[in-house]
């Protein structure tokens, strides 16, 4: 017998390949006769380094695998296999004489699936083979679809990050900057700036229920109501009014918080409307403190029209700091199940970061980080920052 031998099934597709290992030509004899037949194409090698080498070179579905071998024997063959990368997922069933449970153990440890004891019996090596074969083909078809279902988030993640704005725009006596991260591929989070006429500009940040897909789709809605707004959009509670009313017929059974704000550079004067989110903080030289800035707002939109919609108007100044923000941020857990917090997102506000918008959010994101410990967010984040000159 050489050292491979291929059997090929009837039907049309491309039959499952079975390595079989053993130094005993007598062994292998009985393994192939026991498998032949079975729409199995059978590979065989005699040494544990002739294994690996067809191992690699073939990629295939199963492995039986005799302990007992001269030079490498089967633990060690196992070992490397499972060390290497292409072949780390192909499942080994060992074959040996041995008897003693530590054996089966060592075995299983090093990362085979399975064990047959010799002398073979027949029925037994044909159950153990089709189980593993079934279990491994499932496993393959799995890993298919969720290598396709990965492939299809990435282009939704692509396509919401070209929403959002490609640059920030330059508007005069103010700096702005942003961030924005999903908890996964795609997210709910959104933010956006409009110019208005006459110096004005129309800052959103919003924030659709859910995760991933759908809640993805649900901000690129509210992006595209907003920046098709009919009109000049000089009061910010009739845009809420008009996204709300198309969301309430469209989303169904789900929401969008979100918090909108027309400001005019003509007497730095900010008008905000919100929709079940979270107040704006603002940080005021003069106070030395950062506070929330109490909105009445309305609730969430996607649920039912509104009736009115409370407008907040406040004047900046000079040095203000302006967050706009989700709370996927400020609700950032670590290890411990502490939770970033208000408190904190406030004090790295207030701090001393020289008035560069970017640095001051690089700041707060670099804290947030740093709280975490490591541990992945479990929302989607988004924060926009404006700094008035």
């Amino acid at each position: 017998m050489t050292n491979q031998v291929t059997t090929f099934a009837d039907d049309q597709e491309q039959p499952e390949r079975i390595l079989l290992v053993d130094d005993n030509p007598t062994n292998l004899q009985v393994l192939f006769q026991t498998l032949e037949g079975r729409g199995y194409n059978l590979l065989v090698a005699k040494d544990g380094e002739t294994a690996i080498s067809i191992a690699i070179k073939a990629l295939p579905e199963l492995i039986l695998l005799d302990i007992m071998m001269p030079g490498i024997d089967g633990y060690e063959v196992c070992r490397r296999l499972k060390n290497d990368p292409t072949t780390k997922e192909i499942p080994i069933i060992f074959l040996s004489a041995l008897g003693e449970t530590k054996d089966k153990v060592r075995g299983l440890d090093l990362g085979a699936v399975d064990y047959i004891s010799k002398p073979f019996q027949a029925e037994e090596v044909i159950a153990r083979v089709n189980t593993h074969i079934t279990i491994d083909r499932l496993r393959r078809e799995v890993q298919a679809q969720k290598d396709a279902l990965e492939r299809e988030l990435e282009v939704v993640a692509k396509v919401q990050y070209d929403l959002l704005p490609k640059r920030l725009p330059e508007i005069k006596g103010m700096k702005l900057s942003a961030y924005y991260k999903t908890s996964r591929y795609a997210g709910g989070d959104y933010y956006d700036i409009i110019e208005l006429p006459d110096e004005r500009w129309g800052f959103m940040v919003a924030d659709a229920e859910g995760h991933s897909t759908p809640a993805a789709v649900r901000m690129a809605m509210t992006c595209a109501l907003l920046r098709g707004y009919p009109g000049a959009a000089s009061d910010p509670d009739e845009v809420l009014k008009d996204l709300n009313r198309t969301l309430c017929e469209v989303v169904g059974m789900s929401f969008i918080t979100a918090i909108f704000a027309i400001y005019d550079g003509r007497d730095n004067s900010l008008r905000i409307v919100k929709a079940g989110h979270m107040d704006p903080l603002l940080y005021r030289p003069s106070k030395g403190e950062t506070v929330e800035i109490p909105c009445e707002g309305t609730y969430a939109m996607g649920i039912e029209q509104y009736d009115e919609v409370p407008v907040t108007e406040i004047r900046l100044q000079s040095g203000d700091r302006l967050l706009f923000y989700t709370d996927g941020f400020s609700e950032r857990f670590n290890p411990e199940g502490e939770m970033y917090g208000l408190e904190r997102l406030s004090q790295q506000l207030s701090k001393d970061h020289g008035g560069n918008p970017k640095e001051i959010l690089d700041t707060i994101v670099d804290d947030a980080e740093r709280f975490a410990k490591g541990l992945p967010a479990d929302d989607d984040q988004a924060l926009l920052l404006c700094v008035v000159e």
